[in-house]
């Protein structure tokens, strides 16, 4: 089979997380003998810090504008099985215009439904969906599940939409030797957003000034200057993905710390929260409805409210989180891989 997407990015993990999600589902399809071809705009914010160029069974396109690229997206088209549309596509419009004017299948995947359903309530455009909606897609695919699907129907006419979540390559995420200077006994990764950060401080900051003995790392980009650091909180500016396994694999416990739009929606675990039990690293998480079709907790991952939750926790015993840590993994490698996405897309098409 043969897979055309047009998507945000492949090429750069800097500030978004669809790339690994992409590069695992990719590698995933590649195992299975299916083609993809990845369509990327050419923009300098993820040329900038591009971290993969090349991938085996991936033929990655990049283009300085749509109208330099629109014949040879059509070309590809003519000989694709199905074509993929994703939100945040900065030529989605454009994109998905092609692809229904094309005899192959067609659909959408959100990466972000939360976001578009709250945008979409307080009557604000979304950029990448069209004036009809998403009713002419054969199929729509959410990162989202619960409600969200439910609305997708109803909102913007979307005929046949299932669940396609998050999911993690445990060939690039798996327990690694740790790093003195990734060493914590709470960690977080993740790029700076405003609507977290109230979580963030509960559950991070706050802890991090009631306990100065102990040691906290936070990794990820964007941070401003004015974040209330603490002499006992230690930065690491943007990761890349190669070296997330030693940061997860360096944390008694690491922090998974949910958006506001999805953690109201629920049923939308991030890529982080895999990519971490991948690695045998027990998660701390706040708490949003569907959790527990994920993970099971107190025995798969723990959770946390407030910051007396998040104290709590970080005063369990080193073996009772080595134990969450392993059952964490063993849940996410039987469910929760790129391998096992990538067979739930194909039956989707298939059907």
């Amino acid at each position: 089979m043969k897979l055309v997407i047009f998507g945000l990015s492949i090429s750069s993990s800097w500030g978004n997380g669809h790339a690994t999600i992409w590069r695992g589902l990719c590698r995933a399809l590649a195992s299975r003998r299916h083609q993809v071809v990845f369509f990327e705009r050419d923009v300098p914010y993820y040329a900038e810090h591009r971290d993969l160029t090349e991938l085996p069974g991936l033929r990655l396109c990049l283009y300085p504008s749509w109208e330099e690229v629109v014949a040879a997206a059509r070309a590809e088209l003519s000989g694709a099985d199905a074509a993929i549309v994703t939100s945040y596509c900065p030529d989605a419009i454009a994109a998905s215009d092609l692809v229904l004017s094309s005899n192959t299948r067609s659909v959408f995947y959100d990466l972000d439904t939360p976001v578009t359903l709250d945008r979409l309530r307080r009557g604000e455009a979304v950029e990448y969906i069209g004036p009809r909606g998403l009713r002419d897609f054969d199929l729509v695919l959410s990162y989202t599940g619960g409600a969200a699907l439910t609305e997708l129907r109803e909102r913007l006419g979307a005929r046949r939409v299932f669940p396609l979540f998050g999911s993690v390559d445990p060939e690039a995420h798996r327990p690694v030797p740790s790093l003195e200077r990734f060493r914590a006994d709470l960690s977080y990764l993740g790029t700076y957003a405003q609507d977290r950060q109230g979580t963030l401080d509960a559950l991070f900051l706050a802890p991090a000034r009631r306990l100065p003995e102990r040691r906290f790392v936070l990794g990820g980009a964007l941070y401003p200057q004015e974040f209330p650091w603490t002499e006992n909180i230690f930065f690491v500016r943007h990761l890349p993905p190669a070296e997330h396994p030693a940061f997860y694999s360096s944390s008694a416990l690491t922090l998974n710390v949910t958006r506001r739009a999805m953690a109201c929606m629920g049923y939308c675990p991030s890529g982080r929260l895999f990519e971490a039990a991948a690695c045998g690293t027990p998660v701390l998480s706040d708490e949003w409805d569907g959790l527990d079709s994920f993970f099971e907790p107190g025995r798969e991952i723990l959770i946390a409210r407030d910051t007396a939750d998040a104290l709590e926790a970080l005063q369990t015993g080193r073996d009772e989180l080595a134990r969450i840590g392993r059952n964490a993994r063993e849940r996410t490698l039987a469910e929760h891989t790129a391998a096992r996405r990538a067979r739930e897309l194909e039956r989707y098409l298939e059907n």
